[in-house]
Parts: C-alpha cells; structure tokens; sequence
C-alpha cells in the first residue's frame, strides 16, 4: 500500500510534543511491513538549520488564492528508514523562528500557512505519486481531507482515495474568522453547522473530522472522552455523529530512541535481567541535578512535562510542602506557563536538599530522567495519548498517573503491587499525594518493587501492533471509498 502522511511536525526535524514522534515512528514501522510510505511536513527554519540544501524535487507548485497564487518548492528530505521525508518550501509562509507563532500569540496567517501547505501536498503527489491513502494529523493538516470532497472533488485522481485524520490533541482546533472560506476557495455552502462553522468561526479540525473517511484519535479512552463535554471542547456532538468511524489506537514508542538496554544518552545500560545498570543511572541523574547527599534508600521523583494546568502541575505545586516532608527528592524538566515555571523554581530554592528544577526541554536529560527516577510523575488533567509514561515503564521507571486518555490505558494499579504503576482519580491533589504515598510504600518493599520495575519493563508498547490497526483503517476506507 502507498501511504501519505501530512503533519506540521516530525522528529528529529520539528518537534514541540508528542504528534512529532508519532510521525516518526508510525510511518517507520509501516515502511518495515513493506508499505510504501511518504511524509511531507512544512520546511521550517528549524528544520533548513538541520537539513543542508536538500535537493529539489518540484520546482515549483502553484496554491491559488483569490487575487494571487503561492508557489512552494517540494525538497527532498531523503530516505530514513524506509519513508520517504519531503519538505514543503514556502519562504514566506514558513522561514519563521517559531512554528505555530510567537510568545505573543499565534501567527495571524496561520489559515493560509496551514491551508497553502495542505493544498501543496494534494499537487505534489499528482506528480510524485498518487497514495492509496492520505492520512492527516491534527488541525494544520486536516483541510487536505476537507479539500479533497470539496476543491478536488471533481478530480478522477483523488476520487477514490480517502483520508483518515488523527487527532492528536483536541484541544486545538484551528479556529479562524469566516473570510478564511474566500482565502482557501472553499464553497461557502460548507459554512454551515454541521460542516466546518464553529461559533462565526471556521474551524480547521472539526472540517476534518466531517470530511474524513475516518477518524482516530491516540487512546481507547481519549476517544470515548473526547464524545463528552468535559472533553470534546466542542466537537464532542459530532464526534458521537461519526462514532463508527471513529477508532481509538494507543501510541506506541520508539524502542529504537527509548530502550535502556542502548540508550545512549544515559551512563550504563541495563536490562529486566540485570538491573545493575539503573543503579550508575541513578547516580548519573543525581549528578546532573547537583543531589550528591541523596542516599539509597530516598525514591527519586521525576517528572518531565509542560509547565501547564494540563499537565497537572497545579496538583504538584499544591503538595510540595507536604511531598518535601517525605524521604523524596524531586527533580523537574520543562517550561512552558511563566506562572509555574516561577513557581517551581522557588519551590527549589527553598528546598535545595531535596529539588532541582531546569525550566528548558533538553532530550538529553529527558533521558537521564526516565533511566535514573525511581518514580515519574504524570498527574494530567487529560491526556490524549502519552508517551513518557509508556518510556517510564521501559526503563522500570514507575509511573505515577491521573487515570485519564492513554495514562488509563497503559497503566495498572493493582493490589500488593501487581500492576505497572499507581493511578489517581479526579481533580484532586490530594488524590495525586496519597498515590504517590502508595508508591513510596510500595518502593520500600524491595523484592515487590524489584518485580515490579521488571514486569514494567517486560511490556511491549512497541508500534507493531498500533501500526496493524491502522492497516485495518485504512484498507476499510479504500473499500468503503471505493464502493
């Protein structure tokens, strides 16, 4: 099968969250199966400072807009294990230091960055290859579905091929004022309720979500979440119009970035059989975050995050004082909200025997986190999918979660420490610290956690078997685009 992936982010490229890995590993995974797999992302000026003078594909690919055209440029990113990588070059549109905008908010053209890069894709593949399928990630990539039964819809190439949309993080929609119909020459018959308007705005996701052959997002749970109201931020009623088409696939993780028994970016390597390893990890980790007077017997408590109220750092700040008066010591990495980034790091000035804080993304620590913690720290109010949790349980490093999206799919807790890991229910920060009561209790029973540092690390959340289901999707919306 001939695939097409079209995402605004792909690592090592382009990387702000989770959607990046995905579409890097997903597509490798499909590529060993033996499908023919290409990926198209924007090329950014992140991604030119890492990529030197790639070849020239397409010269030049014409997106039109009401009084004038766009011209983009196909470069080649070359072959990465199996997939095919293009770059979709517009320099006015995409030579930008940030992706999606600045810290003052969002690019006001982001319709037309977004719009131009989806209809480039569609043009490209004309001349490159037309796939069997299209298959389109999140709000900036969901108008190539939403054009292909409306501007494409005519065209005897594209009629047969559907697109099937993953929604990485409903939250984020890509909503934009009416007149973004007229810029993209999209029939304003489709401004209507129950395509793509959304409170006078038109609404990027929810277009993909109405035009797609399917839909699915990156959890069993988060699925059925996102058909409320509490999660659904507004797509919940027609997500439930379109729950036959609508799948749940847990992420998987890279094994090939995210294993302890090669990582190396961490001090020692090990393995559920010989766990000597985490030991020097520990050591390394403690280092790193300058906590040379932490002894063997205190639980390390990582935790690598967006600084935001999504994330439940709301619930960590909450229970510092009463987390600190425990045989702990805490190291955090990431940024993100002003607010909790100055937060946490007084948290640490007041205890710097027992808190580190480094308000940075660094992947190199990361890393140091997952194989060195003794326990990792995810308490999100939701969470799509999650990947630390599922590298935390690789490394025996023993999550600690809110069960909610892919944190309750992928996490057990059960009795005398039989699961993998330890859940809370609710918005509670209470909740959160008498989990993480149950898990130092847990951890100062060695011989049980010992078994459950290995039964956690003998799982498999590798791609194989993500990568079968969304076989299944796509060869159901052939058929059914086909008949």
């Amino acid at each position: 099968m001939h695939i097409v992936f079209a995402a605004s982010e792909c690592a090592p490229w382009a990387k702000t969250g989770g959607l990046a890995d995905v579409i890097s590993a997903l597509p490798k995974t499909l590529a060993k199966m033996g499908h023919k797999v290409q990926v198209f992302i924007p090329y950014y000026r992140q991604v030119a400072k890492a990529v030197s003078d790639p070849p020239v594909v397409l010269q030049s690919v014409t997106v039109p807009f009401p009084t004038y055209n766009r011209f983009a440029r196909v470069l080649d990113g070359g072959v990465v294990d199996g997939v095919q990588m293009y770059f979709v070059d517009c320099v006015e549109l995409f030579d930008r230091e940030g992706f999606y905008g600045t810290p003052s908010g969002e690019y006001p053209d982001n319709a037309e960055r977004f719009g131009s890069f989806c209809r480039a894709v569609i043009e490209a593949t004309k001349i490159l290859g037309v796939p069997d399928v299209f298959h389109v990630h999140d709000w900036q990539a969901a108008m190539l579905a939403v054009m292909l039964r409306s501007i494409y819809y005519f065209d005897p190439v594209f009629r047969r091929v559907p697109a099937i949309l993953t929604i990485h993080n409903g939250g984020y929609q890509g909503w934009f004022p009416p007149r973004t119909m007229e810029t993209l020459l999209l029939p304003w018959d489709m401004f209507t309720m129950d395509k793509l308007e959304s409170y006078d705005t038109v609404n990027f996701l929810k277009g993909g979500v109405v035009y797609a052959d399917a839909i699915t997002t990156v959890s069993r749970t988060y699925a059925q979440e996102l058909q409320t109201a509490e999660f659904g931020n507004g797509l919940e009623y027609i997500l439930r119009q379109r729950s036959g088409d609508f799948f749940g696939i847990l992420n998987g993780a890279d094994y090939g970035e995210w294993d302890p028994a090669s990582d190396s970016h961490i001090a020692a390597h090990y393995t559920p059989e010989k766990l000597k390893g985490k030991k020097e990890c520990r050591r390394d980790l403690l280092h790193a975050f300058d906590l040379e007077g932490v002894g063997d017997e205190t639980a390390v408590i990582g935790l690598v995050s967006r600084f935001a109220t999504q994330k439940g750092i709301d619930f960590v700040a909450d229970i510092l004082d009463r987390l600190m008066q425990e045989d702990v010591a805490l190291v955090m990495l990431g940024n993100g909200e002003e607010y909790y980034e100055r937060m946490l790091t007084e948290f640490a000035a007041r205890y710097p025997a027992k808190m580190r804080v480094q308000v940075r993304f660094d992947n190199v620590m990361a890393h140091k986190i997952e194989a060195g913690a003794d326990l990792f720290l995810m308490p999100s109010r939701y969470e799509p999918g999650g990947l630390n949790q599922i590298y935390s349980l690789k490394y025996g490093t023993i999550p600690v979660v809110r069960a909610t999206g892919g944190l309750q799919d992928s996490i057990d807790e059960l009795p005398n420490g039989g699961g993998n890991g330890f859940k809370f229910w609710g918005y509670s920060s209470n909740a959160l610290l008498e989990a993480i009561h149950r898990a130092l209790a847990t951890f100062r029973d060695k011989p049980v956690w010992e078994a459950m540092m290995k039964r956690a690390m003998k799982q498999d959340f590798s791609w194989d078997k993500p990568a079968q289901e969304y076989m299944q999707i796509y060869e159901r919306a052939i058929v059914n685009r086909g008949s």
